[in-house]
């Protein structure tokens, strides 16, 4: 049990404004250098404006929007400017599986890089599609691209790089073949009106321009390639993944059979140096976003923290591993922050307050008690030289003085109630004391015949 004497009212004042000062000043010095508020307001880089992670990032925008954040939206030509945008400040993005540091070089650190993965939130296969007649030659391998006009996406964009990558391993580059900087709806448009005999488009089933070439089967084919396995040997980011038979229109039989696609995974990537609190909300709204079923995947396999293309973000992993925190459970997300961030710093400074608490009542009780036993010590001096000799009349007068002192100034003190009876005891000790010198008086006066003074 903490028990803390008594203290006056002006002690008692004094004490508490010293401690909230105090507490104050330290709450504010923390909050401001070692646990800043999250900004109210940042940049994510996104990607075409008529592709599925720009259609993603506007439903990010809506769900911050609800908790009070603002997200402003860079549209890209696609994952690797958003990877030169990240590297350069950008504080979020999406960037496509294949481009990050543990796939490019697995033995890579931490500290290689300034990028956190906050979580891969879903499949972006290559979907390659062809007039039917070139799609059906195509089974077996590129080669017939040869001579072909093929669309592989715009520059910085990572459809291009990954286009780039499957052709050259066929021969296929833009010495025998053309090779178009159309992507998107543009190129899915081109395909549709024969001014494209191929076309590449990398994103996830969403994306509108695979929306719209699943649903023209009797114009254009979606190629299915059976060297997809030896494939994904040759470039270790990509897997496997199958579009079931039927899964795109039951009723019309879309597709006829299964469909084989390679396939690269989507990012959610953030700076090392992002708001952890921002970062919990990216998270959230990403559940929000992503958790659902889609053409390639059963509802809850995203967003996850496995085969990320950056280190996964310490908030990325404590949320995968135990969910949302309590406060972000049952309160609104500036409330849960406010009240975490005061936790943080409140839990070391009570274990601080706590010994203070401790100490400070009895550094209050060694200041009076100093007080006492200092005038004891006087007392004590006097009453020795009285017993110990025969007293002047001047120096029982001085010593009598020294005794009127003493008890002034004893009774101007102010003094806890726990100290009451020892000022009781210490002014009978004065009486005491003065009893004596007078019987000392008393006694040099007849000795001397002549009455006490």
């Amino acid at each position: 049990m903490l028990i803390i004497p008594s203290l006056t009212r002006k002690q008692t004042l004094l004490l508490v404004v010293a401690i909230v000062g105090a507490l104050a000043v330290v709450l504010s010095m923390l909050s401001r250098s070692v646990l800043p508020a999250p900004p109210r307001k940042i940049e994510m880089t996104t990607g075409a404006v008529d592709g599925a992670a720009h259609q993603f990032a506007l439903r990010y925008q809506a769900y911050l929007k609800a908790n009070g954040v603002t997200l402003d939206l860079k549209p890209s030509t696609g994952a690797v400017q958003n990877l030169e945008r990240l590297s350069a400040g950008t504080p979020v993005g999406f960037v496509q599986g294949g481009l990050g540091i543990l796939t490019l070089d697995p033995q890579e650190t931490d500290s290689d890089t300034d990028l956190r993965s906050l979580g891969v939130i879903g499949y972006e296969p290559v979907w390659m599609f062809a007039s039917p007649a070139l799609a059906k030659t195509l089974a077996k391998g590129l080669v017939p691209l040869a001579g072909k006009k093929i669309a592989i996406g715009a520059e910085g964009s990572g459809t291009r790089k990954v286009s780039l990558e499957l052709l050259q391993a066929y021969g296929i580059n833009a010495t025998n073949a053309t090779l178009s900087a159309d992507g998107g709806m543009a190129a899915a448009n081109a395909l549709l009106a024969k001014n494209l005999d191929a076309l590449f488009i990398i994103g996830a089933p969403q994306t509108p321009a695979v929306q719209l070439l699943l649903g023209k089967q009797e114009e254009v084919y979606l190629v299915s390639m059976e060297h997809a396995e030896g494939l994904t040997r040759r470039f270790p980011y990509l897997s496997l993944v199958s579009l079931k038979a039927g899964s795109v229109d039951p009723a019309q039989d879309r597709p006829r059979q299964d469909i084989t696609l390679l396939t690269t995974t989507a990012n959610l990537v953030a700076r090392q140096d992002l708001h952890p609190a921002l970062a919990y909300l990216l998270l959230e709204a990403a559940r929000d976003v992503h958790k659902g079923a889609t053409l390639l995947n059963k509802p809850g396999m995203f967003p996850n923290g496995i085969a990320t293309d950056y280190p996964l973000a310490d908030e990325a992993a404590r949320y995968y591993r135990d969910g949302r925190s309590f406060f972000q459970r049952y309160l609104p997300y500036w409330a849960a922050n406010a009240l975490q961030r005061l936790l943080l710093v409140l839990v070391p400074l009570v274990a601080i307050a706590i010994p203070i608490f401790r100490v400070v009542p009895r550094l209050f009780e060694f200041k009076e008690k100093n007080r006492l036993y200092r005038r004891y010590a006087v007392l004590l001096e006097m009453e020795r030289d009285i017993t110990s000799r025969r007293l002047s009349p001047g120096e029982i007068a001085k010593a009598t003085a020294r005794l009127d002192k003493i008890e002034q100034e004893v009774s101007h003190m102010k003094f806890s109630l726990d100290f009451s009876d020892r000022v009781y005891t210490l002014r009978q000790h004065v009486d005491y004391v003065r009893r004596q010198l007078h019987a000392h008086a008393e006694h040099d006066a007849a000795n001397a015949g002549q009455p006490a003074a």
